[in-house]
């Protein structure tokens, strides 16, 4: 199958298309379904976990801003540093510096209060560092992403090749939930510890693994993202198509950033549904509510794998403007959905009404794959990887308060209002990219 014509109509064809890669290419992938095991075992978790090491909704809250400000600073560091040391030596050091930062995670349930006289230091206090440690292997993940795609397709078909690799990365987001679902079924404590370990074990096979085999002799990753100073050349150098896109992206993205880090607590502190089963041979099983929220995160991400594909091949005959659009819709009325349907919705069992919501929330990766390519497609006729890296800097800066603005809500309001909020915060990004949202030529 050629790697610039492989057709991708489903997950299985996405999966072949993705073995098909280049081998240097496929040993950082593998890494980085290694990494997304571990963090998508811990990082969904982690505000249950905070809540038990004794913080409040708005610590919650701080804590998905401080998500925000890596996820929006680090790519322009680790590309810096990949220019002193070179890629290879770089992903080794940062994905040691992630195994250490989910160490740190582990030790947070056995460090007591350390009082400073001024300050008590609390125990959640340590999650914060090891999230500052955790994330360092991530500062690759878009401009490697990005990268892989490039060399492997051709512009009118940038949303399979997406679709491949996303196939690819996410099937760790449908397993890794799955995981600590098991080891959580009768509660979060202990088997969260066990969860921490394994994610360490994960960090540091992806780790070894990549330093070993990977061998970057011709690579350019790293060398794409030149820093702040070029900032506001690249943003002036913004393909027209990629500007009502940054927009509503934005408008989206401070929504889902208000609500996401919790999800987690609706389930196990509002609503506190779990869920009771039959299982052949096994025979009943009752699952926490932590453990709960496991089996949705799987079920969303089942639904993922399952349209992603068909939905880039779909984009190739309606265009990437309407599939990007569903997504964002989705992103955008989920909360309010999450919050309020269990109780407007009478006469339907809780446990299977979440189960459905979690399914439809998993129809917003489906698009995905189109708005990746609907970036770097004009991004890349334009000004290159630095425009791409422009786009995510700005996105991310704009969206760090989102997180406090959340908590503050949830703990100082209440958790219905920040939801309202942030959905109506969402459909307005949905209004402005229908509007004036444009179309990837190569798609028209």
């Amino acid at each position: 199958m050629s790697q610039r014509r492989a057709e991708v109509s489903g997950p299985v064809d996405a999966f072949r298309q993705f073995f098909s890669l280049q081998r240097d290419v496929l040993v950082l992938s593998l890494a980085m379904f290694a990494f997304s095991l571990g963090f998508q075992m811990t990082n969904r978790f982690l505000p249950e976990y905070l809540v038990y090491l004794g913080a409040g909704g708005f610590v919650v809250g701080l804590f998905a801003t401080l998500g925000n400000v890596i996820g929006a600073v680090y790519p322009y560091y680790g590309g810096v540093v990949s220019d002193r040391v070179g890629s290879r030596y770089a992903l080794t050091v940062f994905g040691f510096v992630s195994a250490f930062g989910f160490a740190i995670w582990l030790a947070s349930a056995y460090i007591p209060a350390i009082d400073l006289g001024v300050v008590v230091l609390e125990p959640w206090v340590w999650v914060f560092v090891g999230l500052l440690l955790a994330q360092c292997w991530k500062s690759f993940g878009i401009g490697g992403h990005y990268a892989i795609v490039k060399q492997a397709t051709e512009p009118e078909r940038l949303a399979r090749g997406f679709a491949s690799t996303e196939t690819f990365r996410r099937t760790a987001f449908l397993l890794a939930p799955l995981i600590v679902a098991v080891l959580v079924a009768d509660e979060l404590m202990p088997g969260f510890l066990w969860v921490l370990v394994i994610g360490i074990v994960f960090a540091l096979f992806g780790t070894i693994a990549q330093h070993y085999l990977y061998e970057a002799d011709e690579d350019t990753v790293g060398k794409e993202f030149e820093g702040f100073g070029q900032i506001v050349d690249d943003l002036r150098a913004l393909p027209d198509a990629l500007r009502p896109l940054l927009v509503a992206d934005t408008f989206v993205r401070f929504a889902n950033g208000m609500v996401y880090a919790f999800f987690i607590l609706v389930i196990t502190q509002l609503m506190e549904i779990g869920l009771t089963t039959t299982v052949p041979v096994y025979g009943t099983v009752d699952l926490s509510p932590a453990a709960f929220f496991g089996v949705l995160l799987s079920v969303e991400m089942l639904v993922a794998l399952l349209t992603m594909a068909p939905a880039a091949k779909i984009a190739e005959r309606v265009g990437l403007k309407p599939v990007v659009g569903l997504g964002f819709f989705v992103y955008a009325i989920f909360p309010v959905l999450l919050i309020f349907g269990p109780e407007a919705v009478g006469g339907i069992d809780e446990t299977w009404l979440l189960i459905a919501l979690f399914a439809f929330s998993g129809l917003r990766f489906a698009g995905l794959p189109a708005h990746k390519a609907l970036i770097v497609g004009p991004a890349e006729r334009g000004a290159g990887g630095r425009v791409t890296g422009s786009y995510y800097f700005v996105r991310g800066a704009i969206v760090i308060p989102s997180g406090v603005l959340g908590g503050f809500l949830w703990e100082f309001a209440t958790p219905e209002l920040s939801f309202t909020i942030a959905t109506m915060i969402g459909l307005i990004g949905v209004a402005y990219f229908v509007v004036f949202g444009e179309e990837f030529e190569a798609y028209k």
